[in-house]
């Protein structure tokens, strides 16, 4: 048996939790909108079309905000084809996913649906095929209560008041060559800046994302996010970072130990934020957005063999086992490990599209990473302690990977302490010690493990609970002391209350 321990001080604090790091992202890819979140007609559609048994399951995950409309869609995007009459709104040729836009949900429908699931939009503009104007007139749009064109135009829409907005991504991954409109670091820092700079001319209590490289591995990596900062810096409150994982290779230990080449990424983007800030003598500092993360892999092949110009179609509908969930888990506890300086993070994406939930025309079901998600959003609320996490280790290529990942989070309005812990060996349990003598006058209230003896079980339609979270078993808690007993290949959640 594995033997590690944590220490966690409750009056150390590294950081009180940003709910946003609990956000998700819908774009207009695959079936992510329709048949996703919007299917009119369906049995589990409400009168505005919204896929009802979804929002239940989206209440679950208790996400605070949603990223729409994209991602890669967004960089062709006109949002004006998305408002109005839906008789009058074109179909568009969509090149990000070489599909068919019909623009039956746009702006208007995604606001009612941010309402109905009960979370709040991270909106994005279009910085790549148009710029400063598209900015400028969507907030005119979207925030001036009346008497201009545009604002009188969301009038005639429909909706008398602005649109509650306040939080916005200039662009998406802008360095990728894949990005329509894409530039160089230099071009899209100075379109940044001032896209930014109309915008909170315009509304002056906004927050914006500028793009960070769109992933760690990227040429672009590093100079881009020193490059956009200095140009944008007085615009911006956040930078962005993408990453997704794959197992492709069909190596256990080293996909579970993407949580450590995150953990990298993460500090290295808070270096070069720093390092801007030092250069530039500002006080105020440049916090991270993680609006795109999780495992991508699965779909890849099968993606290969879908038509291109057709309606929402299957695209990227990675069916996930249990080591990716336990991946999920891990890289949770890495965004809690960095709260101080992560505000905001996205699971990519929601329904249907490399998703937590899936659906089909009889009904919706949670994925096996479902459940890591709702186990920490809901209980990973408060404030995160400095946790020392004491472990033995195994060697992966970005160094070495503890086989203890583990976060401590307090939450003193409701009065508990949240241990989550990953077991990442494949063979030994581990015994978990912790002294928790500042929490006096906490009991063990709760004690769920994730864990299935086959890494490749998946959920399906026909199986929806193959994989879930059970009442785990054997924990002590005596005078402030724990000692629990982590099985192999495993995620687990201890919940302390006063």
């Amino acid at each position: 048996m594995l033997k590690a321990s944590l220490q966690a001080e409750r009056r150390s604090v590294l950081s009180a939790v940003d709910p946003r790091i609990y956000g998700s992202f819908i774009e207009h890819l695959g079936r992510a909108v329709y048949e996703g979140i919007y299917q009119p007609g369906s049995p589990f559609a409400d009168e505005n079309g919204f896929r009802t048994d979804v929002i239940k399951l989206i209440n679950e995950l208790n996400v605070p905000i949603v990223r729409y409309p994209g991602g890669n869609f967004v960089s062709g995007y006109k949002w004006e084809d998305g408002v109005g009459p839906k008789e009058n709104r074109p179909r568009r040729a969509d090149l990000a996913w070489n599909t068919i836009e019909t623009n039956q949900f746009g702006l208007h429908e995604f606001m009612k649906w941010t309402e109905a699931a009960h979370t709040s939009p991270m909106m994005a503009v279009n910085l790549g095929t148009r710029g400063v104007q598209e900015a400028k007139d969507l907030l005119e749009y979207t925030a001036i209560p009346g008497g201009t064109k545009l604002s009188d135009w969301r009038r005639a829409n429909g909706q008398e008041k602005p649109f509650d907005i306040p939080l916005w991504c200039l662009g998406n991954e802008m360095d990728g060559p894949w990005q329509m409109g894409h530039k160089t670091a230099a071009e899209y820092g100075r379109l940044a800046a001032e896209a930014g700079r109309v915008m909170k001319m315009t509304a002056p209590g906004i927050e914006l994302v500028a793009c960070g490289s769109s992933n760690y591995y990227m040429p672009t990596f590093g100079c881009w996010e020193d490059t956009v900062l200095d140009l944008a810096y007085d615009q911006v409150d956040y930078i962005s970072l993408h990453e997704y994982f794959s197992n492709a290779a069909d190596n256990t230990p080293e996909f579970l130990a993407e949580s450590v080449g995150f953990d990298q990424f993460i500090s290295a983007v808070i270096a070069i934020c720093d390092g801007v800030r030092a250069r530039k003598k500002k006080s105020r500092k440049i916090n991270l957005s993680f609006d795109e993360w999780n495992v991508w892999y699965h779909s890849k092949d099968q993606d290969k063999e879908i038509p291109h110009w057709i309606t929402a179609p299957h695209l990227l509908e990675d069916v996930y086992n249990f080591e990716d969930a336990l991946l999920v888990a891990s890289l949770m506890i890495t965004l809690l490990r960095h709260a101080d300086r992560v505000k905001v993070a996205c699971l990519a994406q929601l329904v249907n599209v490399i998703a937590p939930i899936m659906t089909s025309d009889t009904g919706a079901w949670r994925q096996t990473i479902f459940h890591p998600f709702a186990m920490i959003s809901n209980h990973g609320r408060g404030e995160v302690l400095h946790t020392e996490v004491v472990s033995d280790a195994y060697e992966c290529r970005h160094g070495d990977a503890k086989y203890l990942d583990a976060v401590v989070v307090k939450d003193e309005e409701n009065e508990t302490f949240t241990v989550f812990a990953v077991n990442k060996s494949l063979t030994d349990s581990m015994e978990l010690t912790a002294d928790f003598r500042p929490f006096a006058g906490y009991r063990l209230a709760e004690h769920q493990v994730l864990r299935h003896e086959d890494l490749k079980a998946v959920n399906t339609e026909a199986e929806p609970e193959n994989v879930k979270p059970v009442a785990g078993s054997g924990a002590v808690f005596e005078d402030g002391k724990l000692t629990a007993v982590l099985p192999d290949k495993s995620f687990t959640m201890l919940v302390f209350k006063k």
